[in-house]
């Protein structure tokens, strides 16, 4: 594999950060130009399957450990070895980046268990706040859903920098985006606030292909990108009037294609130039295969015609409703495979 091709993405303003905590992924991928890393309970799992954990989860089990408490100390221990890697970057940039991002408990979100707002709330602030503890560079993934949102204030007062995931929409956006500033003016000192937004967008153009056929085909595929857009814009204008010491940031995630017939760097190329892009390794991979040359583009919106037929038949309200209930599910279920499958292993382990 070549540099070339991600180091002019690089160069026209963008941050790579990896959707993966592997340590044979980030190592490949430093040398590539990533600066910050993020997990989830699916990577976890992934790389529990390999066996690689099996000693500390032997010592976790022996320790009397039960298999929620062995999953979590394990993640503990492969986000904050990810730290190591991207603290050098944390300190060169004063806090501005190098960070890995961690998900505070998925159950919280169950709607299986069926619980209360208030203690979903008192969840996502209590688990933010240990989990960060002795933790510089690592972020806390709080999901834009009611409970996380209203969570936000308290744990940005206690000065903890956050990723605000599972974002489809401008209303989730501005909702987290305002929580979190109004959680900034109790914190002791601005000078380390940093908070980023996770928009997701190959999932709305996966949306939009099953519930809006009726899109022309230059509007098809484009929905993701324009949402993107929007949202970078209006992130951009709230924070040049509220100035902090560090840059509060879009994190352009679920940038791999779904779709076959598009090339792989689709989505990259499209919001190449300013913030962070959270690449699956294969992405960053298939760009580092080809010879690509990246220019500023995550400020050039589409064809006025596109927009204002994205903008007449894309109703935004629903397909936020239908990609959080997905999301709420693909953000859980992955959580109780995780504990399936340390639970499994402890056994086989003992």
């Amino acid at each position: 594999m070549s540099q070339q091709s991600l180091t002019s993405l690089i160069n026209t303003g963008t941050k790579l950060w990896l959707d993966s905590v592997d340590p044979d992924l980030i190592a490949e991928n430093v040398k590539l130009g990533a600066t910050g890393a993020t997990s989830n309970p699916i990577i976890i799992s992934d790389l529990i399957k390999t066996g690689r954990y099996d000693e500390q989860l032997s010592a976790l089990v022996r320790d009397g450990c039960s298999p929620s408490d062995a999953a979590w100390q394990l993640n503990d221990l492969v986000v904050a070895n990810a730290e190591q890697v991207f603290e050098p970057t944390w300190q060169k940039t004063g806090a501005d980046d190098g960070y890995v991002s961690f998900e505070v408990d998925p159950l919280l979100e169950d709607p299986t268990a069926g619980m209360p707002l208030d203690d979903r709330v008192a969840g996502y602030v209590s688990e933010g706040t240990k989990w960060s503890q002795g933790h510089q560079n690592r972020m806390i993934k709080v999901p834009a859903t009611p409970a996380g949102i209203r969570a936000l204030p308290e744990l940005a007062a206690k000065g903890i920098p956050l990723n605000v995931t599972l974002i489809f929409t401008m209303r989730q956006y501005e909702a987290a985006r305002d929580a979190i500033w109004q959680g900034a003016q109790n914190c002791s000192s601005l000078d380390t606030f940093k908070s980023v937004y996770s928009i997701f967008i190959s999932r709305v153009d996966v949306y939009t292909q099953k519930h809006v056929p009726e899109l022309s085909a230059d509007a098809q595929g484009q929905v993701g990108i324009l949402n993107a857009k929007q949202l970078w814009v209006a992130n951009q204008e709230f924070w040049s009037k509220h100035a902090t010491p560090l840059k509060q940031e879009i994190v352009f995630a679920s940038t791999g294609t779904k779709n076959a017939e598009d090339d792989p760097w689709k989505y990259v190329i499209a919001l190449a130039g300013s913030d962070i892009q959270t690449n699956p390794p294969a992405t960053n991979e298939a760009i580092a295969e080809h010879d690509l040359t990246f220019t500023r583009t995550v400020d050039k919106m589409p064809p006025t015609a596109i927009v204002k037929e994205i903008e007449q038949k894309v109703d935004m309200e629903k397909l936020e409703e239908t990609l959080m209930q997905e999301g709420i599910k693909k953000f859980a279920d992955p959580q109780k495979a995780l504990l399936a499958l340390v639970a499994e292993k402890a056994k086989e382990l003992v």
